[in-house]
């Protein structure tokens, strides 16, 4: 039976008797056995095409509606053969009940992790980018679509739905915008901030035309926003929910929509009408950017780069064109078309925007940021991060170590890691001694922040605090930890390791993603960074900060930058009353006269002369004949010291020969793994340090052999304090960006 452009199929409720296939009978008759095969054979198309898409740059959501088409009209489909027994008529009504459910699921999901609050607390800058945003591709698109109604002869349905298809240009949904800045890992670059804030002002001006257009959604909206965002709720129901809403339910639907989609339907004078409508929509959109971008000094390219972000399409409005349909305002010809243009647009864009943005090009600054690049009598700053509570006696006992005085005063930003569970918006807040958080969400570094206003009060005049919380997704957090290590001018950085250390000696992985963060930090990092494996827990020493016991330090030195900075930060240590420290310096048997040998040696003798005197500070030579010796001596010392620090990498060398073959952890080196293994007993904690790449590679220096010239030492290199990235931090008056 027909009825408007769909075909409706009636069926006797009582009549699904069938013959299993013990019985010679079709296993396909059977409702359940024919919707398997079909999710089956749909989730197998959208993952082939995810597989061979996503090399080329593409998202997820092309590979999704492809997958669909595959089995739709479009192509295999056109078989009636082929479509009668794979997608039989008597099945669609299983599907299209199955996608509309999997659609309310990630709806209510996708809601229950906003804030109503933060729409309404949209910065300046990104208010007007979604307003001009908003009315120029309101106005522009549909202006031009009455004038193509009125000029240009098309098909009556066509006519009717074009002012709908010109008007919903002008929507930038919130949930489509973090979808595809999710799969671009963006979300907590500066560019990505602002295209969600500016989406979700959009969002909050185009409600009412949304609700008139989109009526069926606006009760899973108001749903899904009754569930308080963040912990303890939604933080559960995402835990729950959100694997099998984003690698289930989401593919579904989506491939649904494209097994509908029917491209023998379109004529070319439709398809030409309706392209030009869209990409003049396309290009006011960043038109429509630029405008005020220029107001506010955001550069040419970051504008058009948000208005390829505002350009995308998802769900959202696949949802929308689906409900014009069903209330007759679209054919399946139109209906065809803006699935259609749901995927060019956003196969054009996508890889796109990975070519003219690149998060990680802020960072490469061509500046030395490093402690042995620092002169002597220059502020240190020390940036750290914490993930857990557990950590911050170690960290403050390093601080402490790391000698603040009146000839040399120490900067200290922290940063609490914070997983982003619960919400769709990354957050970065700033803690100021006046401020006062208003909601117990924000809540998570007391703790911290009270250890280091301790930290200040017993280094008064020497010694700056400040502190952040982001709370993101670990596996884009590391654009937070990068900007602020950027923006604070930080020396060295000191990120958590991802595994911890109980009081029986026993580990365990606190969170993978702190690995995969740390990974990409020490590839895009501006300055010096440093791996902390925390064994303080097995640890009865007192604290360095309130006991003043002794703390000692050992630092292994084989050779190559990583370790030059090792020693470095270890010779500052020195300078400390109550630090001791002592370079271990392994030497292979039989190479007196490398070049490496006589470089190396040059730096420890320079550090040796400028520590003349000092009786916390000592260097001894340990001439081993190959790596086994070098691992025996190490094992030795392993319980003489409260710290031991070594370099991330070294230069090839026979006494790294085979360690590497068992290397677990590739972000610590071969001698950090070492050190960090469970298999070695010690209570000592490990730093494993990596110096600043530039450019990906190492800072090179020239070595000064003159010791009479105290203040030109290999490590005092000039440092332009006026020398600033154009990266900033802005935070609004309760601490967010």
């Amino acid at each position: 039976m027909e009825s408007g452009n769909k075909t409706l199929l009636c069926q006797d409720p009582h009549g699904h008797y069938h013959n299993s296939i013990w019985n010679s009978g079709n296993p396909l008759q059977s409702p359940s056995s024919l919707f398997f095969m079909q999710v089956s054979l749909i989730t197998i198309a959208t993952q082939f095409f995810d597989f061979c898409l996503r090399p080329l740059g593409q998202s997820s959501l092309v590979s999704y509606i492809l997958g669909g088409v595959l089995f739709g009209p479009s192509i295999l489909g056109h078989n009636k053969v082929l479509a009668h027994s794979l997608f039989p008529m008597r099945g669609a009504l299983v599907l299209e009940t199955i996608a509309t459910f999997c659609l309310m699921f990630f709806y209510f999901i996708c809601c229950m992790k906003m804030d109503p609050a933060t729409m309404l607390k949209t910065e300046k800058q990104a208010i007007t980018i979604g307003l001009s945003v908003f009315l120029f591709t309101l106005a522009i698109p549909t202006g031009l679509a009455f004038l193509l109604r009125q000029y240009v002869s098309m098909d009556k349905s066509l006519s009717e739905a074009l002012p709908f298809i010109a008007t919903s240009q002008s929507l930038t949904v919130f949930v489509s915008i973090v979808v595809l800045l999710t799969e671009l890992k963006i979300l907590n670059t500066d560019i990505g901030r602002l295209a969600m804030s500016a989406s979700m002002f959009v969002d909050v001006i185009s409600f009412p035309m949304t609700v008139l257009m989109f009526a069926i959604v606006q009760t899973v909206n108001i749903g899904g926003l009754v569930v308080p965002e963040g912990p303890p709720i939604g933080t559960t129901l995402q835990t729950k929910l959100e694997t099998i809403c984003e690698a289930f339910l989401y593919p579904i639907y989506l491939a649904v929509n494209g097994l509908q989609t029917d491209i023998f339907k379109v004529d070319i004078q439709s398809m030409w009408i309706v392209g030009l409508v869209i990409i003049v929509a396309f290009l006011v959109k960043i038109g429509a950017v630029m405008l005020p971008g220029y107001y506010f000094n955001v550069p040419m390219k970051d504008c058009c780069v948000i208005g390829l972000l505002l350009n995308g399409r998802g769900i959202a409005e696949i949802t929308i064109y689906n409900t014009l349909k069903g209330s007759k305002q679209l054919s399946e010809q139109e209906f065809t078309l803006m699935m259609v243009s749901i995927v060019v647009v956003n196969a054009i864009i996508t890889p796109l925007i990975k070519f003219l943005h690149d998060p990680s090009e802020q960072y490469h600054t061509g500046r030395r940021s490093s402690i042995q690049h620092t002169k002597r009598d220059s502020e240190l700053r020390v940036m750290v991060c914490v993930y857990e509570n557990e950590n911050i006696p170690t960290i403050l006992n390093i601080l402490e170590a790391s000698y603040a005085s009146s000839e040399s005063t120490v900067a200290v930003i922290a940063l609490v890691l914070v997983e982003l569970l619960g919400r769709a918006r990354p957050i970065l807040i700033s803690h100021q001694p006046q401020d006062i958080v208003r909601s117990n969400s924000f809540n998570y570094s007391t703790q911290i922040d009270n250890a280091l206003r301790q930290y200040a009060q017993v280094n008064e005049g020497y010694a700056t605090v400040q502190s952040f919380t982001s709370i993101s997704d670990f596996n884009t957090i590391h654009d937070d930890v990068c900007r602020i290590a950027l923006d604070r001018r930080a020396n060295i950085l000191i990120i958590p390791f991802h595994k911890r250390w109980e009081i029986d000696g026993s580990v365990e992985v606190t969170n993978r993603g702190i690995q995969t963060m740390n990974l990409k930090v020490l590839e895009r990092a501006p300055c010096s960074v440093a791996i902390l494996i925390d064994r303080g827990v097995l640890s009865s020493s007192p604290s360095l900060l309130l006991a003043r016991s002794m703390y000692y330090v050992a630092v292994f030195f084989i050779g190559g930058a990583d370790d030059a900075e090792a020693l470095a930060y270890g010779s500052r240590m020195a300078r400390h009353e109550c630090v001791s420290v002592s370079v271990v310096r392994f030497l292979l048997f039989g190479e007196e006269n490398s070049k490496d040998r006589k470089r190396d040696s040059d730096l420890v003798d320079e550090y040796r002369y400028y520590n003349a005197g000092n009786r916390r500070f000592e260097i001894m030579d340990e001439v081993v004949k190959d790596g086994i010796e070098m691992s025996s001596r190490i094992t030795k010392l392993r319980d003489y010291f409260d710290l031991v620090m070594v370099g991330r990498e070294h230069p090839q060398s026979v006494l790294l020969h085979g360690h590497d073959q068992w290397s677990e952890c590739p972000e610590l080196g071969v001698i950090g793994d070492m050190l960090a293994s469970q298999d070695l007993v010690t209570k000592a904690s490990v730093l494993v340090v990596q110096q600043q790449r530039i450019g990906g590679r190492l800072v090179k220096h020239t070595m000064n052999p003159l010791p009479n010239q105290r203040d030109q030492m290999v490590h005092d290199v000039s440092f332009d304090e006026m020398s600033r990235a154009s990266c900033t931090i802005s935070v609004d008056k309760y601490e967010r960006i």
